[in-house]
Formats: C-alpha cells, sequence, structure tokens
C-alpha cells in the first residue's frame, strides 16, 4: 500500500506523544532545578584530576607526562611540569603538575585525554551547571578546582572506577613484588660473595 510506511511512523509518534501524558515512565520532562534525574554512569562533561588519600595535592595521580595536553583536539589542556619530584601510587618518584589548567568554554568533552592517560589520573565528570558571568577567570579551572578524590570517582562511576582500582592495584603488586626479587637477589649475591681478605693478612 502507497504511504503505508509514512502512516506507521504517524501512528508510532502519535503514540509517544499520547502516551507521554499518561504514563509516569514516558515522562520526558521534569521541574528542574527542583526536580532532578540523575545522571547516567556513563554521562561525561567535563574532565577532573583524580588524587589519592586526603590531601589533593600530594595525593594527585598526574605525573605531568603532558600526553593529554599533546593529544587535545581543541587545545583546551595547559600543563607545566614540576622541578622537582614526588612519589607516586606505586612509589615511584614522579614529576608532577605545577600547573593544570583546563579551559571548559573550549573543552567539547571528547574524552581524548582520558583515553591516553597511562595512569588513570584524569576521567570524565557529570557536573554540567558550571554557567557563570566570567568568560575568562570562571571558565579557565586550575589544578585545585580540577582535583577530586578517588571517594567522588566511585560515586559518579563506580564500575569504572571499581576496575581502576583493581587495575592499579594489580600494578602496584607487581611492582612490589619486582622489588622484592631484585631485593633477595642482591642479599643471596651478597651472601653468595666470597668474604674479603683482611688487609696485610699473608697468603
Amino acid at each position: 500500500m502507497l504511504g503505508e510506511g509514512i502512516l506507521k511512523g504517524l501512528a508510532e509518534t502519535a503514540k509517544n506523544f499520547f502516551g507521554s501524558y499518561i504514563s509516569a515512565e514516558r515522562l520526558t520532562t521534569v521541574e528542574y532545578p527542583e526536580q532532578r534525574i540523575a545522571p547516567f554512569e556513563a554521562a561525561r562533561v567535563f574532565p577532573f584530576l583524580v588524587y589519592d588519600g586526603g590531601d589533593w595535592e600530594a595525593g594527585l595521580r598526574c605525573v605531568a607526562c603532558q600526553i593529554c595536553e599533546k593529544e587535545c583536539p581543541p587545545k583546551c589542556i595547559f600543563i607545566e611540569k614540576s622541578k622537582d619530584k614526588k612519589p607516586d601510587a606505586l612509589g615511584k618518584p614522579q614529576f608532577y603538575p605545577s600547573r593544570f589548567d583546563i579551559d571548559i568554554s573550549v573543552c567539547m568533552s571528547c574524552q581524548i585525554c582520558v583515553e591516553v592517560c597511562p595512569f588513570e589520573a584524569i576521567k570524565m565528570n557529570t557536573e554540567f551547571e558550571l554557567s557563570t558571568d566570567d568568560r575568562f577567570g570562571g571558565l579557565l579551572l586550575d589544578r585545585k578546582q580540577l582535583a577530586k578524590s578517588n571517594e567522588y570517582y566511585h560515586e559518579i562511576h563506580a564500575t569504572e572506577a571499581a576496575s581502576v582500582d583493581a587495575h592499579l592495584a594489580a600494578e602496584k603488586a607487581k611492582a612490589d613484588a619486582k622489588t622484592k626479587a631484585a631485593a633477595e637477589a642482591a642479599a643471596a649475591k651478597a651472601a653468595a660473595a666470597p668474604a674479603a681478605k683482611p688487609e696485610g693478612a699473608g697468603d
């Protein structure tokens, strides 16, 4: 029948239109901001920096490798590497960002920075109410404003955060085992080495 597809489409549209008035499950709007819909776990808005422990500055996972800055398509990430080092999550001395800014007025929420980060240091937030009347200062977030605890990360992306924690724990266990094996090998080598001959002793 000619136009059958059009009629089916119109019927489906009418069903959805009238159904939204009588079915609570089909309501598409809420009385925002009094009512809010919880964001999906996979939702992403703008990036934030993850830190471990109670001190955001000491616990930042970022080691200022600047990969995210290089890979960012709109070039909205600005990083300055520190001159000194601090221990990372594995206890290895690493550089850290003395400056880490993101211009969220330019950020397009592509998540490439998250994908390329080898240290699980940058993730996507679900917070979207970031409007401000300060066009430049208010939308340029520094490292303190970007820093969010690992507990916060678990709140907004529970499944992903649990997977990341398991991965980091496995990497730490591997690094600890390697360090322990190296120490044991060094101790065994020292024990097997012949005792040094006392100075002046005869043949």
